[in-house]
């Protein structure tokens, strides 16, 4: 705080002036937030995006289930559909949806407007963020209470595999939904250039086939794709018999990718719009 001199006709005072930027990073990300979960109630397509599909696709999962020999690789039905659920949660509730929020807000003009206050280029991201990870982190655990009790999978002997593997996920899918952003002209282009990480992600990561049934060379393929550590660590969670050697491999490659992606982001996100 500064202090000015001030003279009058009774003599000479102090008066005290308040900084010029009194705001906090918490107060200004709160604010953006409050804002994006606004405009986010306002958009019904990114909502039925967030909210229904990823509680209705993992019913697909279940009739796929019927043709695996599960038991012989020491699954259950409860551990195939659980993870499902997760990966389901991510992909559409905070990476699909958050592409289209990126492209709609930047399109726009409000990233560009963003840009020009106090709020910094992470700030903006990962404040815009916040009401969609919110969302998807609620209906992982959700659907995770939901299949341990209607499947009889039971509490996880693992739980802080599970949790770090949806924290993970959570931190990349954000990432990964910017660099796509930055990829996509239009928010109905967004929908697009957002399906070649999906189809990839629900068919290979273990999403709708577990790894633990794919021959051994095709699974050591796939164990590199993006969602597919997340998958292996919340199945592991339930499961139990991940070992350290396997835990640590998935958290470095999950690591790697949002490493990649916040790389990506800093070097070809767009901040106004795409001509």
């Amino acid at each position: 705080m500064s202090t000015t001199t001030t003279t009058t006709g009774t003599g000479t005072g102090t008066a005290s002036v308040a900084p010029a930027g009194t705001t906090t990073v918490k107060s200004r990300m709160t604010a953006l937030a409050r804002a994006e979960l606004t405009l986010l109630g306002r958009s019904r397509a990114t909502l039925v995006t967030a909210l229904l599909v990823p509680l209705l696709l993992p019913l697909s999962v279940r009739s796929a289930t019927d043709q695996m020999d599960l038991e012989k690789v020491g699954l259950s039905v409860g551990t195939v559909i659980l993870p499902a659920a997760v990966g389901f949660a991510l992909l559409f509730a905070i990476y699909a949806a958050l592409t289209n929020i990126y492209v709609v807000r930047r399109e726009e003009l409000v990233l560009k407007r963003l840009r020009t206050g106090e709020l910094r280029d992470p700030e903006i991201l990962v404040g815009a963020a916040l009401p969609a990870v919110g969302i998807g982190f609620a209906q992982c655990v959700v659907v995770s209470i939901g299949c341990a009790v209607l499947l009889d999978v039971g509490a996880p002997p693992a739980p802080h595999l599970a949790v770090l593997g949806v924290l993970l996920g959570i931190v990349m899918c954000v990432a990964l939904a910017a660099v796509t952003a930055g990829f996509s002209r239009t928010a109905e282009s967004a929908q697009v250039t957002s399906l070649p990480l999906m189809f990839v992600s629900v068919l290979g990561s273990g999403v709708t086939v577990p790894l633990e049934v794919l021959p051994d060379r095709v699974a050591s393929v796939c164990e590199l794709l993006p969602l597919s550590p997340v998958i292996t660590l919340v199945r592991g969670g339930w499961t139990g018999d991940l070992s350290a050697y396997e835990a640590l491999g998935a958290v470095a490659t999950a690591l790697a990718w949002t490493v990649l992606a916040v790389f990506a982001v800093r070097r070809w996100f767009r901040w106004e719009p795409r001509r």
